[in-house]
Order: structure tokens, then sequence, then C-alpha cells
């Protein structure tokens, strides 16, 4: 039994956090301990008391209760109680009664927990070492960052997103054709950047229709929760700058427009990231910018990073496309006449990729071309060996590259197009001619009477339909309602940005009685209803991209389905003849016209025209035009500066080996296993509920009050990619989704687990003996925008060393170290642990030299890796500057200076003591 006699200090091996304890008295087999760091008193049974006495060892620092440290040269104990001798910051000798020592003081160091009796059992011990092993997987994965999102892997997405988000300070243009998801692509650059610490504070500015879709999009498929700003909000916070009051912001452009005073707020704040959503809507002149286009001026300027989305880069002609390259760089795009003149030179670059990618035999001419582009490229070799069957492909795909790399708006601008992307459904369109004339009673209306009689023909399936006025959106609504007992949902702008949210999501779920959306032309940018395969338009728009906009809301990547879109028209009306224009002179509902709009700009006249003279004859012939130059302008295109674009935008080889990573660790297998030891440690229940997804609920034994992401009333989640995508009731759970990345910090950043006690048989040795079993961790303090774990990761240095001070980490496995299960007296460890500290610290102490030598290897190899890996790409961005302007002197002096950094830091890591095993064999 242990002597407990006042004035010891003891303390609790179950609730180590109340400090040290006194003994207050000791009588009649109990024993009181006030724990005065927290105000606590307890009273114990003396014979099974989980105590342990504190006793320190010379070499340790320990600390009055008057806040004065001292180092320990000696120690003397008379009556039970024990003085301590030695010297303090200024090697002034003193001396510290036991009762005199610092009632705060704990026990958080491996060594101190195992010393005092503070271990715990060794599966916690397993789990914070296979914690380590996983974080440094991900820390050095090449798609650290692309991993979390609920998101198929789809080449191109993933491509700009690795392209842009590594860039020190992304300023891009994401203008992918309609459907091809550019919220996922700037969701995912986002994403990438928040969980390697590129990013923090970042601003999302959209239209108002699609605020809450943004909202939704960032938690569901990324599980990024945006705060939604608007006057009311801002109000709310009662702070001079409400936008300093949250880090991930999302807001409208109406809400800037109609609040200048916020556009100022908003200004003042150190922003690192601005994402500008349909930012063709921002208009500019040379004379007459918008007010909303200077204010997104104004936060490019002091962002370093801007992100601007559009599907129709030259929607408003080309001063317009201008004006958008011009935010992004304004160094660069700094004249409008300058930039039309640059791009006629283009052509002799298109000329030469395309002869490239067609393996076509060079000209003369064309070599000398690229003679002259490529001066500083060593082209002259590539060429030659262009003429040499064994090494014309390598020398082609070569080639390619380095012009890709030139390409002036190749880093700033991303394009890709459903002619290089596949996965598209088939289109299929019905014209209904119909006899009459557009009545002002709705009812009356032959459309709306052909509407009610195909609405009944679909037997219940859902179908979109598009109008171009609220009015006209509003009266079907309540004609279908009242005259033909047929619920519909409306969605236009009329209404308030959560009523359209209300209606949308009304209308989505299945067991709503509408059968028909109805929307203005608002709902025809931005909104996702892949989930149908049926679209009505009630009227056509004369712009060919706002007709896009339409059926890009059903034609997605994703659609399962044939898509029919069903056109009523009244015969010898504009919208007859407009039909039949986008039928027969661009087969614009079927396919992607890209030529569509320049072709409409160009026949803009002719067009009105016969819109408003309803000459069948004139009609036809402009058709025959429409078709000729929809050819020649496809053509061009194909051969111009669109082809090198796109091949830019997504280069496949690089894509398809990010798809084949992401792949490889989706299939790995090694999560759930992982998740399940956690979930056991900390007394989460689960539940199999189907193949790949279980059911988890905090359990009555749960060790905290609140596991992060776990609601009281439990979760269902998934680790398979495809079910994740299929079941949006379900969480999809990823190395880097909050639960895991939550849980992994929790049991890193707590003592628990840092010191354990094994029972174990190993055939090889004898029984008896015993192993210190240490795992350190090199600790290097760096920025997090540095990504210093790219080349030096969290890594665990394992050290095993066995009693005679023989290292065996090479001999016995960590994986061979399996509890027998065999129990052990606890105070009889404790006091062996005591009577060897001396040696066993000596052990400690051989452990951390072989890990600081191997420390040391880690930091040469690290900083060979990061100067090879980023002076490469200096010298890269060095050479590409001399002929590609868009590349910017900042950016090259940023790279270089971030090399310093990460040089000073790397080489300043130190190696830290994480967790002990003592371990025994039986």
């Amino acid at each position: 039994m242990n002597e407990f006699i006042p004035g010891q200090r003891w303390i609790s091996n179950t609730e180590s956090e109340l400090g040290l304890g006194i003994v207050e008295e000791a009588a009649y087999n109990r024993v009181s301990l006030l724990f005065l760091a927290t105000g606590e008193k307890r009273l114990y049974a003396q014979d099974n008391a989980p105590l342990t006495r504190v006793k320190f060892s010379v070499g340790d620092v320990v600390e009055s209760a008057e806040g004065q440290k001292m180092t320990i040269t000696g120690l003397a104990e008379k009556g039970g109680l024990i003085t301590y001798f030695g010297r303090d910051d200024g090697h002034q000798e003193m001396e510290l009664e036991e009762i005199e020592l610092s009632h705060h003081i704990q026990f958080n160091k491996p060594q101190d927990r195992l010393f005092t009796g503070q271990f715990d059992p060794s599966n916690w011990f397993q789990l914070r070492y296979e914690t380590w092993r996983h974080l440094q997987q991900h820390q050095q994965s090449p798609v650290k960052g692309l991993q979390g999102a609920r998101a198929s892997l789809i080449a191109h997405q993933l491509y700009i997103a690795h392209e842009a988000a590594g860039r020190a300070s992304p300023r891009i243009m994401l203008a992918d054709e309609v459907g091809l998801g550019k919220t996922i692509e700037a969701g995912l650059i986002l994403h990438h950047r928040l969980v390697n610490g590129l990013s923090r504070r970042v601003l999302i500015i959209v239209p108002d229709s699609l605020l809450h879709q943004w909202l939704v999009e960032m938690v569901r498929r990324f599980n990024l929760r945006f705060s939604l700003f608007d006057e009311e909000r801002c109000l709310e916070t009662h702070e001079d700058n409400p936008f300093m009051t949250e880090q991930l912001i999302l807001c409208s452009q109406g809400f800037f427009s109609a609040y200048p005073k916020r556009q100022q707020q908003a200004l003042a704040v150190e922003w690192d990231m601005v994402i500008v959503d349909e930012a063709h809507h921002l208009e500019w002149s040379e004379d007459a910018p918008s007010q909303d286009y200077l204010f997104v001026e104004q936060l490019g300027r002091i962002s370093p990073s801007l992100i601007l989305l559009t599907a129709t880069p030259e929607q408003l002609g080309k001063q317009s496309h201008f004006a958008r390259l011009r935010l992004l760089d304004p160094d660069r795009f700094y004249n409008f006449t300058a930039f039309l003149e640059e791009e006629k030179q283009f052509e002799p670059v298109a000329e030469a990729a395309k002869l490239l990618i067609e393996a076509q035999p060079l000209s003369e001419q064309a070599r000398k071309n690229l003679s002259h582009l490529l001066q500083n490229d060593n082209a002259g070799n590539l060429l030659k060996q262009l003429d040499d069957p064994d090494l014309a492909d390598a020398a082609r795909s070569e080639l390619l590259k380095i012009l890709l790399d030139h390409h002036g708006t190749g880093r700033i601008l991303f394009r890709n197009s459903r002619q290089t992307v596949k996965g598209f459904p088939e289109r299929q369109c019905q014209g209904y001619p119909l006899e009459g004339q557009v009545t002002e009673k709705m009812e009356n209306d032959p459309r709306y009477l052909w509407l009610v009689d195909t609405l009944k023909s679909l037997r219940g399936k859902k179908a979109l339909l598009i109008c171009k006025k609220a009015q006209t959106a509003i009266e079907l609504e309540h004609s279908l309602k009242t005259r033909a007992g047929i619920a519909a949902a409306v969605f236009h702008e009329g209404m308030s940005i959560i009523e359209r949210d209300r209606a949308a999501a009304y209308f989505a779920d299945e067991e709503s009685a509408a059968r028909l959306l109805i929307c203005s032309e608002i709902g025809s940018e931005g909104r996702n209803f892949q989930f149908l395969h049926h679209l009505i338009l009630f009227d056509l728009p004369t712009n060919p991209d706002l007709l896009q906009q339409r059926i890009g809301r059903l034609d997605r990547i994703g659609q399962q389905h044939v898509i029919q879109i069903h056109i009523p028209y009244i015969k010898e009306t504009q919208d007859h003849f407009l039909y039949r224009w986008y039928d027969e002179g661009l087969n614009a509902f079927r396919v992607n016209c890209h030529a569509a709009q320049q072709v409409a700009d160009i026949l803009t006249k002719e067009l009105t025209a016969v819109l408003q003279a309803l000459n069948e004859a004139e009609l036809d012939r402009l058709i025959t035009k429409t078709q000729t130059l929809a050819t020649e302008i496809d053509i061009e295109l194909h051969n111009g500066r669109d082809l090198l674009l796109e091949l830019n935008s997504c280069r496949k080889e690089s894509a398809h080996q990010l798809i084949d990573q992401l792949q490889a660790i989706d299939n790995e297998g090694t999560l759930w296993p992982y998740l399940e030891d956690i979930f056991d440690c900390y007394g989460v229940d689960i539940e199999f509920h189907s193949n790949d997804c279980h059911i988890l609920r905090p359990s009555e034994h749960l060790r905290l009050a609140h596991f992060p992401g776990l609601p009281d009333d439990g979760i269902t989640l998934t680790t398979s990619r495809v079910i994740g995508l299929a079941r949006e009731d379900l969480q999809f759970v990823t190395w880097e989704h909050p639960m895991v990345t939550a849980s992994m910090d929790m049991v890193l950043s707590s003592e628990t687990g840092n010191a354990a006690v094994s029972v174990v048989k190993l055939d090889q040795v004898k029984a008896g003996r015993f192993f210190l079993e240490c795992l350190f961790v090199v600790e290097c303090s760096a920025p997090e925008s540095l990504q210093v774990r790219r080349f030096l990761p969290s890594a665990p240095i394992r050290v095993l060393i066995d009693q005679n001070k023989n290292d065996v980490t090479n001999s016995i496995l960590h994986e061979q170290i399996v509890d027998s299960g065999v129990k052990f007296d606890k105070r009889q460890i404790v006091a062996f642990l005591n009577n060897q500290r001396l040696p066993i610290t000596h052990l400690l102490n051989l452990a951390e030299q072989k890990a600081t030598l191997e420390m040391n290897a880690m930091i040469e190899r690290a900083t060979l890796l990061m100067l090879t890996t980023l002076t490469s790409e200096i010298k890269r961005l060095v050479r590409l500057r001399k002929v590609n302007p868009s590349i910017r002197e900042e950016e090259i002096e940023q790279l270089k200076d971030f090399t310093e950094l990460l040089h000073e830091h790397i080489q300043e890591a130190k190696i830290k003591l994480d967790a002990v095993r003592f371990v025994i064999t039986s």
C-alpha cells in the first residue's frame, strides 16, 4: 500500500487536468487530496487510489507556486517529503520544498506521463502512429486538395483546378461552354487552396438568382460553409466593418450595387481570393465602365487571386472579352487596339499547332515560323527530329507543349468545349406549328392549349418551361392551376431569392405535385436541372447564346437521358421564323454551334429585317447565308485560337494522371478501417447500413461532449464516390472531409496515446525482456502558405531500443508488436519504471540520437527536392516570360522569395518525441 503523508504531491491518473494535488489528510484507509489549481477536493481509498506520487529527477525543470523556474541538481527526502535543490534562470542556487511546487504542473510529455503512470491502452498508441502515417501520406499527395469534393473525376475540371490552384496567385477566367461545370472548377480551386493553406479569406460575388445555389453547392460538394451577406446580415453584426467577421463570404452583385457603402467596407478587407460568377454582366467601355465593373476592378487590385466565371467570353463582343481579361492582368491587357492587333499575329502559331496536332508535314515557312517563335527553346533539334520516324511523335509532343506554354492567354483563360469533352447526352428537337394568334388572355393562346395537352401526354414526367418575361410565367402558372387543374412551380425575377429557391426545391421533390417548373429568362442562367429530360421553349430569344444557356440547364455532363426539346410556335409569327433560322441555319437545337453568336452579330440587321417583314423567301435566303457563314467561321475557329486554347485548357496526359492518382486513393481501402479505429477509441457506435455505408451515433460511452461532425441523432456516411454521387442524403467521406481532418487533429493534439504499456509475445525474444518504442516527429514551424509539408512531411520516425541499448527498429516491426491481452499490475510497472528511470532516460536519449540522424537525412532530401522543383519552375517562367507577356515579373520574384523562405524553415526543423511505449515480452 502507498504511504500518504500530508504535504506530499500526487497526481490523479484519471483526472490529470486537475494539476498537482496536495495530501491534506491520510487516516482510516482514506486519503484526502486538494487540487489548488482547480479548487477541487477528492477523497480516495488508500489501497486502490488512482494516484501517482510526483517525484522529479535531476535535470528536470520545475516551477514554484510563485512562477520561479529551477533546474534540479539534487534532491533529498526526509519524513516522506522531498526537498529539491537546483539553480534558477540566473544560475543562482536555490531549494524548493515539494509543497511549494506550482499547482498547475501537468505531465503532457510522453516520458513524464510514462513515469507518472498516466499511460493509455496500446490501441491509443497505435491510433496515434497510424494517424501520423496517414497524415504524412496526405501531405505528400500530389492531389492533396482535390480528393474531398463530391464530384465525378472529370478530366478537364481536375486539370484546370490543379493547374490554377497551385499557382502563387491564380488570376484566371473559367470560360467553359455551358454544362461543363465551371462552378465545380471554381469550387475545386477554392477547396484546394483552403486545404493547402494558400487562401483563407474569400469573397464570392454572384447574380442574385444564383446566391442560394452557390451557398448549397459549396456545402454539398465541398463541405465549405459560406456566410451569406445581405444588408440585413450586415446590420445584425453591429461591427464597424461586417466583412471582417467571417472568412468565407458570399454576396450578390445586386447587394453591392444597391449599397455603395458596403462596397467600401469590402474594399477595406484583405481578401486572399475573389470569385465573380457570370462575369460577362460586368459592362465596360474605355469611356464609360459600369459601376459594377469598377468595383470588381478595385477588388482585383487588392486581392492577389481573382477568378472570373463566364460561359460566353465573347458574347458581348471582343471589347467585353478584353474588359474581363483586363481585370485579370491590367498590365498585360492595357489597350484594346493593341489586343486586336496581337490576335491577328496569332495565326502562324495556330497554323503550326494545327499541323503538329494532325501530324502533318511542316512546310518550310511553318518551320521558319516555329524556329522564330521558339528561338529560346532549342526548337532546332526538335524540328530536325520531326524527320526521324522513331523520334517524330515525341518531338511533335514536345513542340506542341512549348507552343502551349507560349500561348498568350493560355495561363489566364481556360475554355473547354463539348467538341473536346465527351459525356454529353443526345438532343432531340420537335417543333409544333400551331394555327391562330397570340391573345391577351393566356387561356385562349394556342401555345397554352398545346401545353395543357402536352403535359397530359407526358404522363407525370416533369418538365422545365422557359419563357422571356416574368409576366408570361405568372400568367401561365395561374391559368394552368385555375383552368386546367395542373400544379406548377414558378420562378422569375420578381420573386425574392428565398422564394425562388423554395420553388426550385418544391419542384425537384419527387413527392411534390408540381410536374412543371415555369421560368422566365432568369431561369436560363446558372441553374442545374439535369435530373429532367423534357425542355419546353414557350418562346425564343434572338440571342443564340441565350438559347444555349436555356438548353444548358438540362444538357450537362452527367445527364442520363436523351434531352427532348419541345418548341410550340404560331405559324407566320416571329417565333416561327426564329425557329426555322435556329433549326435550319444553325442546327442550334441539336448541337452547340460555336459560330452561332458570331453569325448572329454579322447578320443581326438582316435577321431583324426578316423578323419584321415575315417574308418567307427572304428567310430562305437568310438560312442559306447563315449555313455558309457558320461553316466558314467554324472552320476558322477550329484552325485558329480556339484549337490551341482548348488544348491548353485540358492537357489530357496530365489530366488522366490526376484521375489515376485520385482513383488509387479512392480504391486503396484504408480510410474506413482507420475511421473504425477512431470511432472505437472515442466511443462512437457504428451500425452497418449497406455496402460501403454505415450509420454513426454517439454512444453512452462517448469520451467527448461532442465528436467532430457527428450530430446527436447520428449520420449515415459512405466512403464510396459512386454512392456519394448517387445518394446526396449520405455524407461522402474522404481523407479531406471535415470530420476526418478534425478527428486526426483531435488525436494528435491531445496527449492521449502518447504514453502506453504493452505486454506482447515475440517468438524471437525471450520472456521478461523490455523495449522502448519511440515515435518522433519533425517539427518545422513555417507559414502554412509555404506548403513545407510537400517536401518535409510530418513523418513519424519510429525507433525501437531494447534494454541492452540495441537499435532493433528494422528487425522488429511495429505491426509485430501486438498487445497479447495479458493483464499487468500497473503499480508494479510504475514502480519498475521509476526504479529504472535513469537507464530508461538513457534509452530515450539514444532513441533521440537515432531519430535526429534520420531527421537530418530527411532535411537533406527535402532541401534537394524543394530546390530542384522550384528552381526548375523559376527557370521555366523566366524563359517563357521572354515570349509570353502574361507571365508577370512579380510572379517570378514571389517564387524566388518563396524558395528562400522554404530553405530557411526546412533547415530550422527540430525533432520532438511525440509518443513512447514501454513493451514487455511474455
